[in-house]
């Protein structure tokens, strides 16, 4: 089983007071855990039951039960996504559990979508935002907000942006079960592109910016967003509200972008809009494989 995680990183997990994190990691699929429950992602049925079945195994021998075993094919095309579903444990049970990440809470809901609310290559990255202890956070494509709960962890206010009303509420969600006062955080379901001309104009600025979105998605107007056309773009309207000391991450899915491509763009940008600054490659995660998880990198103003 040399595609699992060594029994020595889960307990230097746990000491860490982390229970989510990437079990295995393969060609054809993978294995998660959140807290007592664990999701098999896979891109066959051969290959879901083949994790299963070593899942089991490792289970035993790393003496970690799980209370319930969720499944999730992997599809070709966004629209044929669906929600996991439970393929051994108690079905009974709610569907939405609480995990941690070095000691901070986040909601997760087996039964809310195809994605379960906490993107766990991220982990790294809301590591370096709460150690940077930033002023002011925009997070735009915030999800459930899990960027905007670390920087208000380490006392800054933050606005989150993301077209899902539901998923904002989420994220407020997660807020209050880290015990935050939401009186210094704001929340916009809108379009972030439309969002962002409205802030510089407005004179809004930030001390850091996350900008990690959909390889593709569609605006309430129907527009069409593709990352490879138009993460540029984006990230030249995010300079517009960019403090001059300011961190900007640039993250995506995307395996036609690597931390090559991102660079690029971003030196253009910084160029086109007469700014300075350098670069940080994302710190690796020590359950995801060399390559695997999202492309990111830091953009570091100054």
């Amino acid at each position: 089983m040399t595609d699992w995680i060594p029994f020595g990183l889960v307990r230097d997990f746990a000491a860490e007071k982390t229970d989510a994190y990437r079990l295995c990691m393969r060609s054809d699929g993978w294995v998660e855990r959140y807290g007592a429950d664990a999701l098999i992602s896979y891109k066959t049925e051969t290959a879901g039951d083949q994790l299963a079945c070593e899942l089991g195994e490792w289970s035993r021998l790393a003496h970690e039960p799980f209370a319930r075993v969720f499944g999730r094919f992997l599809p070709r095309q966004n629209s044929e996504r669906h929600a996991p579903r439970i393929i051994s444990g108690d079905a009974r049970l709610p569907l939405d559990r609480t995990v941690l990440e070095r000691g901070v809470s986040y909601a997760v809901d087996f039964g809310a979508g195809y994605s379960v609310g906490l993107f766990l290559d991220q982990r790294e990255n809301r590591q370096f935002v709460r150690r940077s202890a930033p002023r002011r956070l925009l997070n735009c494509f915030a999800y459930t907000c899990s960027f905007s709960v670390v920087a208000a962890l380490a006392g800054g206010a933050t606005l989150s942006i993301d077209l899902s009303r539901k998923s904002l509420e989420r994220g407020r969600d997660n807020l209050l079960l880290n015990d935050v006062a939401s009186d210094q955080h704001r929340f916009i379901a809108d379009d972030v592109l439309r969002v962002l001309p409205r802030l510089a104009r407005k004179g809004e600025t930030f001390d850091c910016i996350i900008l990690d979105p959909p390889t593709f998605s569609r605006s309430r107007t129907g527009k069409a967003w593709q990352v490879e056309h138009d993460f540029e773009d984006l990230l030249l309207a995010a300079l517009e509200v960019a403090t001059r000391d300011a961190r900007i991450l640039l993250s995506t899915n995307c395996t036609r972008l690597d931390e090559r491509a991102l660079e690029v763009m971003a030196r253009y940008c910084l160029k086109a809009t007469r700014r300075a600054g350098k670069f940080q490659p994302a710190m690796r995660l020590p359950d995801f494989p060399h390559g695997e998880g999202a492309r990111s990198l830091w953009v570091l103003l100054r």
